[in-house]
């Protein structure tokens, strides 16, 4: 061993490669300096040969915390709603102790159950069960990805039953719901007209606090029944995206979410009112964080035009849905796929609801153009009918039941196929 002292400790040198490696083992005691050179050696060694030593898989509460979610907050930074949806999910996974200690590598199926289990007892909804464990599938693929794990992983299979977005609302409830949102605004300009007019404002001089835009939710409805947006897409519209008769979407939740789409004459009609008094640059702006309204701004007066129009509750998502539905009957596929700014045609799919009026006259008209064709093989021509037994019998009187055809595949003749002639055996094609 080539340890020497220098002072009280002890050191080492070897070459290894042709390069020279000199390190100090920090210890005072020679047989522990021995010991600590010849580990270095072993680990130079199991190097070259390609043996790595195994490193520590991290739990998945520390592959979250050091790893998922710095690369989250820097890919989503200029998308809140998903950033927010990440950061909810990795709560409410590492908020489970067994699956949070568990090493990434080491997440049973037992312990998913377990999960999932805790997650039906307060009372989740399926969808939502499984968007977490979509977010733990995401975070163990990673984990392969950027070499945190080095064995492969049990697969995540997702919970049956989840219910998807299928309700449509009826002409009748849309425009009950687009009245009611209406009328809930107007009632606002109402209490504060009043209140401009009495005793608080008049005699003791106090402001009434002026309502925020009364007649936001009417508009945010509109918008989305009738261009067919994302509502996330319709509270961060801006005013230099509405030009030129249409509205300009320049990115969103897909990769094709940029997209621009005609503008209504009902849509036009509003904003350029909107536009007469806008301050600011967002389309409907509001005083959050973001500057324009998010998802939390509409939820009293969205419930509330629900119950004033007599119409069960439905998440704002449904117009949008309704829109969709309704642009199926008159678009193709394609069309609709652009408007709606989805990447997969899967998805487009899910809103083209099957009309089975519409369905039934097609299929009326294809059988009526089917019934004026003639193959010409029937009987009504005088041509015998070649594709029953009797009809071949008469080909040569002999009541041979076979037949070939020139640009068929083939075969080496039959003996009995020898006996015919050559003009006889290919006038059937």
């Amino acid at each position: 061993m080539a340890v020497y002292r220098r002072g009280r400790v002890w050191w080492y040198r070897f070459t290894w490669n042709g390069k020279p490696i000199r390190e100090s083992t920090k210890q005072t005691n020679r047989r522990v300096a021995e010991q600590i050179e010849a580990a270095h050696k072993t680990s130079l060694a199991k190097g070259e040969v390609g043996i790595r030593q195994k490193k520590r898989t991290p739990t998945l509460d520390e592959f979250a915390e050091n790893d998922f979610l710095p690369h989250v907050r820097s890919r989503f930074a200029d998308k809140r709603s998903t950033l927010a949806y990440y950061q909810i999910q990795v709560r409410h996974l590492t908020g489970f102790p067994p699956l949070a200690s568990a090493p990434v590598d080491a997440v049973t199926p037992e312990i998913i159950s377990g999960f999932v289990d805790k997650c039906r007892a307060a009372e989740y909804e399926v969808s939502s069960i499984n968007r977490a464990l979509q977010v733990l599938r995401r975070m163990r693929r990673l984990a392969v990805e950027w070499g945190r794990v080095e064995k492969a992983m049990a697969p995540i299979s997702l919970l049956p039953g989840e219910r998807r977005r299928e309700r449509v609302l009826s002409p009748a409830e849309e425009t009950a719901y687009l009245q009611a949102a209406q009328a809930i605004g107007e009632k606002k300009l109402e209490a504060y007209t009043r209140a401009l007019k009495g005793i608080r404002a008049t005699q003791r001089g106090q402001r009434p606090a002026e309502p925020e835009d009364p007649l936001r939710m009417r508009d945010v409805a509109t918008i989305l029944a009738d261009e067919g947006t994302r509502p996330e897409e319709c509270h961060r519209l801006e005013w230099e995206q509405i030009r030129d008769g249409a509205m300009h979407v320049p990115f969103g939740k897909t990769a094709n979410a940029r997209r621009s789409i005609p503008l209504t004459a009902r849509v036009a009609a509003l904003l350029e009112v909107r536009k007469a008094t806008a301050k600011s640059r967002w389309v409907f702006p509001a005083p959050t964080e973001s500057g324009h309204i998010e998802q939390s701004s509409l939820k009293k007066d969205h419930a509330k035009a629900c119950k004033t129009a007599g119409i069960e509750y439905f998440p704002p998502y449904t117009l949008r849905h309704t829109c969709l539905t309704l642009w199926s009957a008159y678009m193709d596929p394609y069309t609709l796929a652009y408007f709606a700014g989805h990447s997969d045609f899967a998805t487009t799919r899910r809103y083209v609801h099957p009309n089975m009026e519409i369905g039934r006259e097609a299929m009326e008209r294809a059988r009526a153009a089917q019934g004026g064709h003639s193959s010409g093989h029937s009987a009504g021509n005088g041509s015998p009918d070649h594709s029953t037994p009797e009809g071949r019998k008469g080909i040569n009187g002999k009541g041979l039941d076979w037949y070939a055809r020139v640009d068929s595949n083939h075969r080496p003749f039959a003996p009995e196929a020898k006996a015919l002639a050559p003009s006889l055996l290919f006038s059937l094609g």
